[in-house]
């Protein structure tokens, strides 16, 4: 079996289609069908099931993937560093946009410390992007909130962080110790996104109180919320990270919630990934930042 098999194996996957896939490769169609069946015929399952013109993998073809994919990057990187031997290696993060605004630009410069040499790619995006991501090896490790389990990904958790209620100066709950769920459904709600990791916890909250919460506002920015929060359009509930500093300046005001919603921040990697000394170097980084950020 050879690196060439893996290739056109991976193609085929991405595409479902054995033309595109040849077409990438700059191969005659044949010969992709050729080497799919030699790979069937060496490891005697089958990869792909014929659905028409389209193919679909079987499970035996999506656990192959895993394999195959990470075959192939890893003798990509392999060409890359031993034909520019000097030349400086990469670390490729993603991150939540929660992670990526308040805490990745630390990480990043104590990163420039440790490693002056390594070249830094960054992606920010919601947490299920960035975990598709890492699945796919278009990063090389992701920092998340809380995150669908899945069996080729490594979890570790290096930091905690809570989702907290906002207010206007002057709303009625001003003076309240603390508030629930149930009090702030009284008002107009504004709400992140659907698909981002606090909006998956909220509506998971509002769904076990029975709570039928259509939000007022919607957004994927968090800056929009809070501006609308502290122009006196609605309540909100989002992580602390991301509001702390207008809580602190005054523009919004924090109520505690009677039922703390709390989450882990983790770093995921894929099982199969070879990881580097400096990949290894940030993952320490992100754990010693979350152990400083908890004895604080």
């Amino acid at each position: 079996m050879t690196l060439r098999h893996m290739k056109i194996y991976v193609a085929v996957y991405r595409h479902c289609n054995v033309t595109r896939a040849a077409e990438e490769l700059h191969l005659a169609q044949p010969s992709v069908s050729l080497a799919i069946k030699e790979l069937e015929e060496y490891y005697g399952i089958r990869l792909f099931e014929r659905m028409g013109r389209r193919i679909l993998p079987t499970e035996g073809g999506k656990e192959f993937f895993g394999y195959a994919l990470h075959i192939v990057s890893l003798f990509d990187e392999m060409e890359q560093r031993v034909k520019n031997w000097d030349a400086v290696g990469n670390v490729r993060i993603g991150a939540s946009i929660t992670i990526g605004t308040q805490i990745l630009p630390d990480l990043l410069q104590q990163l420039r410390v440790q490693a002056p040499e390594v070249r830094i790619e960054v992606a920010i995006n919601k947490s299920d992007v960035i975990q598709q991501k890492v699945l796919e090896n278009g990063v090389d490790i992701g920092l998340i909130e809380n995150q669908i389990p899945h069996r080729d990904l490594c979890t570790v958790p290096f930091m905690r962080d809570n989702l907290c209620a906002i207010i206007p100066p002057g709303h009625p709950l001003e003076f309240e110790k603390s508030v629930s769920l149930e009090q702030l459904a009284e008002y107009p709600f504004l709400m992140r996104e659907r698909g981002s990791a606090g909006r998956e916890i909220l509506d998971g909250c509002f769904e076990m109180k029975q709570l039928n919460v259509h939000p007022m506002m919607e957004s994927a920015s968090t800056r929009a919320i809070v501006s609308a929060v502290a122009r006196r359009i609605g309540v909100a509930v989002l992580p602390y990270l991301l509001v702390k500093k207008d809580i602190q300046e005054g523009r919004v005001l924090q109520l505690q919630l009677t039922e703390p919603l709390e989450r882990n921040l983790n770093i995921v990697y894929h099982r199969s990934k070879y990881l580097t000394g400096n990949m290894n170097t940030f993952i320490e980084l992100c754990k010693q930042y979350g152990e400083e950020i908890g004895h604080e």
